[in-house]
């Protein structure tokens, strides 16, 4: 699935996801997220980010996840 918000490029973040033109690693939304802020906290936090940047945050994770296998 594209996702047109995220990015990864080895000169930003050490080619993490981040949001397109930001510094903003998909990884430290969902740790914002997973910690109990709410997503108005996260945008206070960050003014440049929409809650469409945190969706398609959400998104590319649940994509990428939906490929990796499990072993129990």
């Amino acid at each position: 699935m594209a996702h047109e918000r995220i990015v990864s490029d080895p000169d930003i973040m050490f080619g993490k996801p981040v949001i397109r033109g930001t510094r903003i690693t998909v990884e430290q939304l969902l740790r914002k997220l997973a910690a109990g802020m709410s997503v108005e906290d996260v945008l206070r936090d960050h003014p440049k980010l929409t809650a469409d940047d945190i969706r398609a945050a959400q998104a590319f994770a649940a994509d990428v996840l939906s490929d990796e296998e499990v072993f129990f």
